[in-house]
């Protein structure tokens, strides 16, 4: 799954390399999200723009907003034929911009937390799909299967669309077979990582300490 990431870049910059045209977000860098905080995402509608959303997906049916804490993330593998999430990844799809990500690590009695980020430190669009409730944005991050860098940390990771892929997983025109084949492992080699210091355990916790090495 994924639980906690960051995105420290500036709206100015990600929105130059995600070739949006419009800002409407004023969030300020975190180093620390969790579940049901704003992040920032690209989205499409006519024009490609960056704006805010709550993290974790209320079906437009929900009765109850709580039911966001569940559905943080949506399995890649699933995604295209889950009543809650089929029509959003068909019809509202969107790229999470993040810095890294937070997975843990099992070691004997205890759990490591790792920070995973790209080689070369840019930043990336994790796949993601949304929905409107009562007003409110919210998205959900589809993960997969762990790749060969991810296996040691985690079984699962969150879906790194590839640059090359961003336009197709935004456009209103890619069918299901498309869409399947976008949601596939990242690429193991230009990926990087390093163990950060049990603060990142609490959200309260956001600061950028957060992404230092442990030691």
């Amino acid at each position: 799954m994924c639980g906690r990431f960051v995105r420290i870049s500036d709206l100015r910059d990600a929105a130059k390399f995600f070739s949006a045209a419009f800002i409407e977000s004023d969030l300020g860098p975190s180093y620390n999200i969790a579940p049901r905080q704003p992040v920032v995402v690209v989205m499409e509608d006519g024009r490609r723009k960056l704006v805010s959303m709550q993290w974790g997906l209320i079906p437009s049916w929900a009765k109850d907003e709580k039911i966001g804490y569940k559905m943080i993330n949506a399995r890649a593998e699933t995604i295209l034929e889950k009543p809650s999430f089929s029509e959003a990844c068909r019809h509202r799809r969107c790229l999470i911009i993040a810095d890294g990500f937070y997975e843990w690590r099992q070691e004997e009695s205890r759990k490591v937390p790792v920070y995973i980020y790209l080689k070369d430190k840019s930043p990336f669009g994790m796949a993601g799909i949304y929905e409107v409730w009562n007003g409110i944005n919210t998205c959900s991050i589809i993960t997969t299967a762990a790749n060969e860098f991810m296996k040691p940390i985690h079984h699962r990771m969150p879906v790194i669309i590839r640059r090359e892929d961003e336009d197709a997983w935004l456009s209103a025109q890619s069918d299901a077979d498309t869409l399947s084949r976008l949601l596939k492992p990242f690429d193991a080699s230009s990926m990087a990582c390093h163990e950060v210091s049990s603060a990142v355990n609490s959200p309260v916790h956001d600061a950028e300490n957060c992404i230092e090495p442990a030691g």
